[in-house]
């Protein structure tokens, strides 16, 4: 009996533990299933309204922009300092083959010096790591002519000069890479703005995108009616001036002056009209953001390029073409005049009269004819 006791309580006690994992595990999978269920059914990011992809997509298109003057700020550059660096190079290959001339000078009289037997001191001079220091020793500068005097220093001016110029061609170089890496920072910013804006319109369904027009003709139709009223503000200017100066042509002289505009008479308008008629030949061709004519146009690209059939060459970028000429108020704006957009100035288009402006919009649109209140406006600025 003993020994079935301490069988019994043997089997008591490895049962215990079989249960107690059993329960463990259980639990376990319990609570697993639980977060996995609890994960499952946590709410995902809310899907943004179409206004908030519409203001999206119209922040990136601006990011772009900017991105674009940076890229053609670095093109420029990056042109400019090519052309430093080919200027150098040329100059010092004309300079290496002026110390060869000097060092064959120094060669012929140390092969005349060999012939008469005298080689030591030319020879060593023409082959030592610093003849300023060979010609401290007094005894050798008297021993030699005023023509090889002449030769030895004509070969040290065309030495410490390739030498100085190679040191500023590499100075450059450095400069040169430094822009090209910017240029390619700055292409690669402006493909993944464009490559955001593409990707989120993507995603939208028809209803969306049919909302999405609808919210754009919205936004048209307001900066219509802005142009409109600064039309009939400019038609009412003009009325009065043509009525001020029928009463001029009416009343004696009285030796006032009329204050005028601010321009000079015809000349500011004879250009803008060139410049007018060069940016309406432009309508219908694409936007590329870098680009300067003549099938394609960035903003800043196409206004440089009207206002240079006119004779007036403008700044490659937004940056440089606001501080140009005189900043008028959007209230003055004449035919011609630069419009620019936004706070980082990343847009510019050409007022061409009536509220209304020619201009480049941005990657799949072409030059066309729009409001100036369709975007932001930072200033205005009259060239020339």
């Amino acid at each position: 009996m003993p020994a079935l006791a301490s069988h019994r309580k043997t089997r008591s006690r490895t049962a215990k533990p079989s249960t107690a994992v059993g329960f463990t595990t259980a639990a376990l999978a319990g609570v697993t299933l639980l977060s996995t269920q609890s994960a499952t059914a946590a709410p995902s990011d809310p899907k943004p309204s179409i206004e908030e992809v519409q203001k999206k997509v119209d922040d990136l298109y601006r990011q772009a922009g900017s991105a674009t003057q940076e890229f053609n700020k670095a093109k420029e550059a990056t042109a400019e300092k090519r052309q430093e660096v080919d200027q150098l190079l040329d100059e010092a290959a004309k300079r290496t083959e002026k110390l060869n001339e000097s060092r064959r000078a120094l060669g012929n009289y140390a092969a005349a010096q060999y012939r008469t037997g005298s080689v030591t001191p030319t020879a060593a001079l023409m082959f030592a790591d610093s003849p300023q220091a060979y010609f401290d020793q007094t005894q050798l500068m008297d021993r030699m002519t005023d023509q090889q005097r002449r030769a030895v220093s004509e070969y040290e001016t065309e030495r410490a000069a390739a030498a100085k110029q190679r040191a500023e061609a590499t100075k450059r170089l450095e400069s040169l890479t430094d822009s090209q890496e910017a240029l390619r920072t700055s292409k690669q910013t402006v493909q993944t703005k464009l490559a955001e804006a593409r990707a989120l319109l993507s995603k939208l369904t028809a209803e969306e995108k049919a909302r999405l027009a609808a919210i754009e003709r919205e936004k048209e139709e307001e900066a219509r009616r802005k142009a409109e009223a600064k039309a009939k503000a400019e038609a009412a200017a003009r009325a009065e001036a043509e009525r001020q100066q029928q009463e001029r042509e009416t009343t004696p002289d009285t030796g006032t002056t009329d204050p005028g505009t601010g321009t000079d008479d015809g000349t500011y308008a004879a250009k803008a009209d060139k410049v007018l008629a060069f940016a309406r030949a432009q309508i219908g061709k694409p936007y590329v953001w870098g680009a300067t004519g003549p099938s394609s146009y960035d903003c800043s690209g196409l206004t440089a390029a009207a206002w240079k059939a006119a004779g007036v060459d403008l700044p490659r970028t937004t940056w440089d073409q606001v501080k140009v000429g005189t900043r008028v108020e959007t209230a003055d704006l004449l035919p011609g005049d630069l419009v620019f957009f936004y706070d980082d100035i990343s847009h510019v288009g050409i007022y061409i009269g009536d509220g209304k402006m020619i201009h480049a919009p941005k990657p799949g649109t072409n030059v066309r004819e729009e409001s100036i209140y369709y975007m932001p406006i930072y200033g205005s600025v009259r060239p020339a």
